[in-house]
C-alpha cells in the first residue's frame, strides 16, 4: 500500500505542475520581466548551451560578482520557462539563472509540451530532464566566465553558485546538491518519499541523501494542502548536519511560480541567497532571531535548525 501511495505522489508531482501549466490564465500573456531587483532582467537563450534557458540581467556591463543559481523544472519537464516570473526575479538581483528546456510556455514560446501520462501498464514515463541537464547549467556558467571573449567572462563570482528546483525538480536539486561547488540549496514543494521508494524513473533519491548535505538548505512548502508537505516535513526532521530551515506559506503545491515577479516566495528565495552567498545581513533578517520578518508576517511559518 505505501509504494501504491509513493507512486500516485510521483504521478502528482511530475503531472500537477504540468497540469496547471496546460490551463490557459493571466500567466500565458503575463509580461516576462524585468523583474524588482537592481538589474533588468531577461529571458535568453544560448546557442552554446543546447536545450538550455538563461535568466540574466540584461546589461551585463553593469553587473559584477554575478551569481549563479541553476533550477530543476516542475515536473522534471523540459520546459525552462514555466518558473519564468519566479526566475527572473531571482536574475534581477544579479544572477545567472539556467533552467534546463525549452521556451514552452509563456510569451514567445517556441516549442510545444507533449502531454506526458502513464503507459497503459500505469508505469510513468522517465522524467523529460535529469540532475545531469541541471547540473550542466553550472558546469557552462563556469566555463563561460573562464573563456575570453564570452559575455560572461570574469562576470561570475565563482563562490556564488546555488541550486533550486520545484516539485520533481526539488529532487534535482537534492541530486545536485552534494556537488562541492554548491553553496546553498532551495528545496520547493517537494522532498524525497517518506516509504524508502523511487517511484520516478530518471530519478535516484532516498533519504540517505540528506546527510550527503553540506550546505544550508531552505525548504519551502506551501502547508498541508501541499502533496509534498509529508515529504518535505519529514526531510526537514532528519537534516542534522548543516543549517537548515522549513518556510510554509499554505498556497498549496503551486507556489506563487505563476504571479508577477514570483510573488513572495521568489522574495524569500533572493534573501535566501544574499544571505548565503552574498552574507547579507539585511536579507538574514528574514530567517535569523525570534523576530525574524518570517517569525512575524501572519500567514507565514517557520522553523529553523543551526540558525539563531
Amino acid at each position: 500500500m505505501k509504494h501504491q501511495i509513493a507512486a500516485a505522489l510521483a504521478l502528482t508531482m511530475i503531472a500537477a505542475p504540468l497540469a496547471a501549466q496546460e490551463q490557459p490564465s493571466a500567466y500565458d500573456t503575463m509580461p516576462i520581466g524585468p523583474g524588482t531587483g537592481p538589474y533588468p532582467a531577461i529571458m535568453t537563450q544560448d546557442a552554446t548551451l543546447p536545450a538550455h534557458v538563461i535568466y540574466r540581467p540584461a546589461k551585463l556591463d553593469d553587473a559584477e560578482a554575478l551569481g549563479v543559481l541553476v533550477w530543476g523544472n516542475g515536473g522534471c519537464s523540459a520546459d525552462g520557462a514555466s518558473a519564468r516570473q519566479h526566475l527572473i526575479e531571482v536574475a534581477s538581483h544579479g544572477y545567472v539563472v539556467i533552467a534546463p528546456g525549452e521556451v514552452m510556455s509563456g510569451p514567445g514560446a517556441t516549442k510545444k509540451r507533449e502531454p506526458r501520462a502513464p503507459d497503459k501498464s500505469g508505469q510513468l514515463p522517465p522524467v523529460a530532464t535529469t540532475s545531469a541537464d541541471v547540473k550542466a547549467g553550472l558546469d557552462w556558467a563556469l566555463a563561460e566566465n573562464a573563456k575570453a571573449g564570452s559575455a560572461l567572462y570574469g562576470k561570475i563570482d565563482t563562490r556564488a553558485l546555488a541550486v533550486a528546483g520545484h516539485s520533481c525538480g526539488g529532487l534535482q536539486a537534492l541530486e545536485v546538491a552534494p556537488d562541492p561547488r554548491i553553496r546553498a540549496v532551495l528545496v520547493h514543494n517537494s522532498g524525497v518519499f517518506t516509504d524508502g521508494t523511487n517511484p520516478i524513473r530518471g530519478i535516484t533519491v532516498n533519504k540517505a541523501m540528506l546527510d550527503k548535505l553540506h550546505t544550508p538548505v531552505l525548504y519551502v512548502l506551501g502547508g498541508p494542502d501541499d502533496i509534498a508537505f509529508p515529504n518535505g516535513t519529514d526531510d526537514f526532521k532528519r537534516i542534522s548536519k548543516v543549517p537548515a530551515a522549513l518556510v510554509q506559506l499554505p498556497v498549496g503545491h503551486g507556489g506563487t511560480f505563476r504571479t508577477a515577479n514570483g510573488g513572495a516566495v521568489a522574495a524569500l528565495s533572493v534573501d535566501w541567497l544574499e544571505w548565503q552567498l552574498r552574507g547579507d545581513k539585511s536579507a538574514a533578517r528574514s530567517f535569523t532571531g525570534s523576530n525574524c520578518r518570517l517569525c512575524v508576517v501572519p500567514g507565514w511559518t517557520i522553523e529553523k535548525k543551526g540558525i539563531d
